[in-house]
């Protein structure tokens, strides 16, 4: 028994011949009733009424109709789900809050294009809270994210950590920072300083560093490297995790510094994240693992 066998009795039933079943399915009116005869032999029941007049579903194959339906319903959605399957194959969604981004979000895709070729990976910046809503929502098939050392981890997501680093801060060669060997909050406070938006996790690192105290002028912006770039413009001087700006383009051309942060505090987590419920699409799966790999590496 084959699907097409089926839907050739269906069509017959829903046009009303076998005539107009055959033009419909662009096949010729024997070979048609030939198939429907081949199916009627496996069954043991006539489904046509076959009279002079033409071909019409007989009172037997109208009573297997229902069943008849419900298989072709069945494979209908199994093939929708397949091609829903093979499309989130093909496009691998990422959020990211823009961390780490050259020593292990690059190096991890470039491997990853290298095994799977002809999948998309379309990397997403956005706040922690946007890229939560989005792995439970399912349009983000990963997530990485920072958090504070003995911060509370969501239940809903399987967290994988990769990297931890203290805090530095990243400042022109030629600033006046650059001198020093560490760099103290008040030192700090006497210059420009570039911070996160409320949303980001370095946001409320800093809260909790000034304690209060105000710097004497400060940008605010979105992301780890949108803050470097401000620095290497001689805006002023941030504080990133360590694995943020060592091995930067920007470090390594010598157009940024970065100089460890007396009294950092809490280390900073890099982790990568994925939802709990549902099926994880291999693809997704590939690429979290070369994302551990990667992090180990380094």
């Amino acid at each position: 028994m084959r699907v097409e066998q089926l839907e050739y009795i269906e069509a017959v039933t829903r046009l009303g011949s076998l005539r107009r079943a055959a033009e419909e399915l662009h096949l010729s009116q024997p070979a048609l009733s030939e198939t429907v005869r081949n199916l009627e032999r496996e069954l043991g029941v006539d489904l046509l009424d076959r009279r002079r007049s033409g071909a019409k579903i007989s009172d037997e194959g109208r009573e297997l109709l229902p069943h008849i339906i419900g298989v072709i319903d069945a494979v209908d959605r199994l093939r929708r789900a397949a091609d829903h399957q093979h499309h989130i194959s093909r496009m691998i969604r990422l959020g990211t809050v823009n961390t780490a981004t050259v020593p292990l979000l690059v190096p991890a895709v470039r491997d990853f294009r290298a095994s799977h070729p002809m999948t998309q990976v379309e990397v997403v910046g956005a706040q922690q809270a946007e890229i939560h809503r989005s792995l439970l929502e399912g349009s983000f098939d990963l997530g990485l994210v920072n958090y504070l050392q003995g911060d509370d981890l969501p239940p809903d997501f399987q967290t994988t950590e990769l990297l931890r680093g203290r805090a530095v801060v990243c400042m022109r060669p030629d600033s006046p920072l650059a001198a020093r060997e560490t760099v103290r909050v008040s030192d700090l406070l006497a210059e420009p300083l570039i911070v996160m938006r409320s949303g980001y996790v370095m946001h409320r690192f800093m809260h909790r560093l000034l304690a209060g105290r105000a710097p004497a002028f400060s940008y605010s912006t979105d992301g780890a490297e949108m803050g470097k770039l401000m620095v290497a413009e001689g805006l002023g001087a941030t504080v990133l995790p360590d694995f943020s700006v060592v091995g930067d383009p920007l470090e390594r051309s010598g157009s940024i510094v970065c100089r460890p942060l007396e009294d950092a505090g809490a280390a900073v987590l890099l982790v990568l994240q994925r939802r709990r419920s549902g099926s994880v699409p291999r693809a997704a799966r590939d690429l979290h693992r070369l994302l551990v790999e990667r992090a180990r590496g380094l």
